[in-house]
């Protein structure tokens, strides 16, 4: 059998999954099975949204010259897709040929509108099974918890799946290339929600803390081709550089508003392989240390076949043998105890669902999210994420997104599609109106920063605002193929 001691070693491409032999049981005592048969459900539901898209396009383009080409191409995609296609892409086929890349686009964004659409069924069956919710949070003295993870779309699982978190008011996401968080806009953030915690407006605030929590990857398998594309798949570059960002925003906090003011944080790193996870430990002022951590991986080996109190006491052990004399406060303890463990279903679920290890440990995503990310859809390389305001302050961002879709798409003859997307309280007058405006000037400089893509019809952009007060998720401001190639 292979343990998840093997899961963390370079292992060769030519053989990428780690395989349980037959008749052979892999069940860890921490693990909750029933979460990870509802987790498996959904990752089937909403890929399954997803994979038919090419071979539909595939059957549409072989009889795109029939007489009843139309009604028959419309009768496939509601049978294939769930739904039918503009009929500006399909009735000029028999002249102009089948503009299959941009019918390949907005497959990609009205497949995922749809997963938008039933979020709420979807994810209904696992939402209250997390071992982090807001309680436990509480409970670890915390009334927010600030993550910013890479863009890359494999950390795109992160909360329900790798750490098991529920999303909940006081969890906010916001993911960077890189992890490279904008120290000003989180200085912006927490002082928000510090505003928010002295007008009595967050439950337990008045006796909680802040936590910042950055999350760096990096590969396993292939660690100098499918680590941070950021961070030029450099591991050491991509925890060195988390550590100074979190030191720079403690930093930016105390020389603004004193000392003593700044929050908690905490550094994570994320095999992309496997989904195992080292998590970091602070010292006694907050303080990341790139070489003290606890690797989950090694404790789902150490701790396989032990009972649930025996395993539960290994991982409390090496947490303390990790820790030495750094002054782990009981609160982030507690935190990072239940990480560790709620991490050991996810590597079990690796290991009955993908064999160990993902057969794809590269880049699999559909699209480019810009602006702010659609947070409903919760699944590893569903999009890759540019966190943006501007495209000149996003740029870094977008450049990896496009670089990681030369090879995913426009190798293939595919264009890069790209969903624009702001949110908008409808609280206040005409933000509706502005969040729009912003979506049209993003789209305009994101072609003009691309201008030879766009030129070639392979950037397709969609854009899509939704109510972050109400109940309007990504309408869709523009249609695609009335943008594709113009």
């Amino acid at each position: 059998m292979r343990t998840a001691g093997a899961l963390c070693q370079p292992e060769s491409l030519d053989n990428p999954a780690c395989v349980i032999g037959s008749g052979q049981r892999c069940e860890h005592a921490l693990v909750d099975q029933e979460l990870n048969r509802r987790l498996y459900a959904y990752e089937n539901q909403v890929r399954g949204r997803f994979s038919p898209i090419v071979d539909t396009l595939k059957t549409l383009s072989a009889f795109q010259h029939e007489l009843d080409f139309v009604a028959r191409a419309q009768r496939v995609a509601q049978d294939k897709l769930g739904y039918t296609l503009p009929l500006g892409l399909l009735e000029n086929a028999w002249s102009a040929g089948l503009d299959l890349r941009a019918l390949h686009s907005y497959c990609v964004f009205r497949s995922f509108k749809e997963c938008i659409t039933q979020t709420e069924a979807d994810q209904m069956p696992w939402r209250d099974r997390m071992l982090i919710d807001a309680a436990f949070i509480q409970s670890c003295g915390y009334h927010t918890l600030d993550i910013s993870p890479c863009a890359d779309g494999r950390l795109q699982g992160l909360l329900p799946f790798v750490f098991r978190m529920a999303s909940n008011d006081a969890v906010y996401v916001k993911a960077y290339a890189g992890a490279l968080f904008d120290v000003e806009g989180d200085v912006a953030d927490w002082t928000q929600r510090e505003l928010m915690r002295l007008s009595g407006g967050i439950p337990g605030g008045d006796s909680g803390n802040y936590l910042k929590i950055a999350v760096y990857h990096y590969s396993t398998s292939n660690p100098c081709q499918q680590g941070c594309a950021a961070h030029g798949s450099n591991d050491g570059l991509a925890k060195q550089a988390a550590t100074d960002r979190l030191a720079e925003l403690r930093d930016a906090i105390e020389n603004t508003y004193g000392r003593g003011a700044a929050p908690d944080t905490l550094m994570i790193g994320m095999d992309t392989d496997t989904d195992a996870i080292r998590v970091h430990l602070p010292d006694s002022e907050s303080a990341n240390c790139p070489m003290r951590f606890v690797e989950s991986a090694a404790l789902f080996h150490e701790t396989l076949g032990m009972s649930a109190a025996d395993a539960q006491r290994a991982v409390e052990q090496a947490i303390v043998s990790a820790e030495k004399s750094c002054g782990l406060q009981p609160g982030m303890r507690k935190l990072i105890t239940r990480l560790l463990e709620a991490n050991l279903s996810q590597i079990q679920y690796v290991i009955q669902h993908h064999e160990g290890r993902y057969a794809v440990i590269g880049h699999n995503e559909r699209f480019i999210c810009a602006g702010e990310a659609m947070s409903e859809l919760q699944l590893r390389n569903k999009f890759y994420f540019a966190h943006l305001d501007t495209v000149e302050e996003g740029a870094p961002d977008m450049d990896v997104g496009i670089k990681i879709f030369s090879g995913l798409n426009i190798t293939r003859g595919l264009a890069v599609p790209v969903l624009v997307h702001f949110h908008y309280s409808s609280r206040v007058p005409g933000a509706r109106e502005r969040a729009v405006a912003r979506c049209k000037r993003v789209q305009a400089a994101i072609r003009d920063r691309y201008p030879q893509l766009h030129q070639q019809g392979m950037l397709h952009c969609q854009m899509a605002v939704s109510d972050s007060e109400g109940s309007e998720r990504c309408t869709f401001i523009e249609d695609v193929v009335q943008q594709a190639g113009h």
